[in-house]
């Protein structure tokens, strides 16, 4: 089943007697369980479609369904319930709490849930998100005690915290060195052999080629939907490990 299903999607933003199509007509079907990439030069639509995608605005026109319901008639209590639970929200920029751990920082979308968790299972289920994305270690560190791409795995974990349907990654690795997005997208790539969907909005060929569909955006429209095999990060994080022993090695030897 299809866990997004867009129909004749358009966006039309109006600034004063000025209208602007940021979306033109967007059609598409994604399964449960795909890694998908948005891609496109800037203004091409792609974050007008995240931000439809992740229930944080609504198209002009057209039908868009999460999980086989019409989000149009969600309230807007439900709306917030589904971004809560349903997805799951990682961005270029952190977003982290600075003077707050990240343990705490993981905890705080389970605050406002409706499951009204205990602290205990607060606790358990924030400790285990950090688990997941290897840094349980460095749980009780504020922000400003890690490194970029250990604060992109604490945001990983906060969007997983609330077991999710699906993640809506924005430029995920945006802010990160090459090794450290290889990192991040091999975490994305265990995540999704284990089930989660995952749609990640990259302006980067070299990041898209790691997802298994790359679907192209040029002023408002699809232009290529297309189906690839994937690039496997962790075969991409060895090679980047054998090619950085080898300059150590010519470096001594200089």
């Amino acid at each position: 089943m299809a866990i997004v299903d867009l129909q004749g999607i358009t966006r039309t933003y109006r600034t004063g007697s000025v209208a602007v199509d940021a979306l033109r007509g967007i059609d598409i079907l994604i399964n449960r369980g795909v890694f998908a990439s948005i891609m496109g030069a800037s203004g091409s639509g792609k974050s007008t479609l995240m931000n439809i995608l992740g229930c944080l605005d609504q198209p002009t026109a057209g039908t868009f369904k999460l999980d086989g319901e019409d989000v149009s008639t969600f309230s807007k209590n439900k709306l917030a319930n589904v971004r809560n639970r349903t997805i799951g929200f990682v961005f270029q920029s952190f977003h982290l709490l600075p003077r707050t751990t990240a343990l705490e920082n993981v905890e705080l979308p389970l605050l406002y849930s409706d499951d009204n968790l205990s602290w205990k299972e607060i606790h358990r289920r924030a400790m285990n998100a950090l688990e997941i994305v290897g840094l349980a270690d460095r749980a009780k560190h504020n922000p400003n005690e890690l490194s970029g791409g250990q604060q992109q795995r604490v945001a990983i974990a906060r969007a997983l915290v609330t077991e999710p349907k699906m993640l809506l990654a924005d430029e995920p690795t945006g802010n990160l060195d090459s090794r450290t997005s290889l990192e991040i997208i091999d975490i994305f790539q265990t995540l999704n052999k284990e089930g989660l969907t995952i749609l990640m909005v990259t302006h980067e060929h070299d990041i898209a080629r790691f997802s298994e569909r790359i679907i192209t955006l040029r002023d408002g429209l699809i232009i290529s939907d297309r189906k690839v095999e994937p690039v496997q990060a962790k075969t991409a994080l060895v090679n980047w490990k054998e090619q950085d022993a080898v300059v150590i090695e010519n470096e001594v030897n200089v």
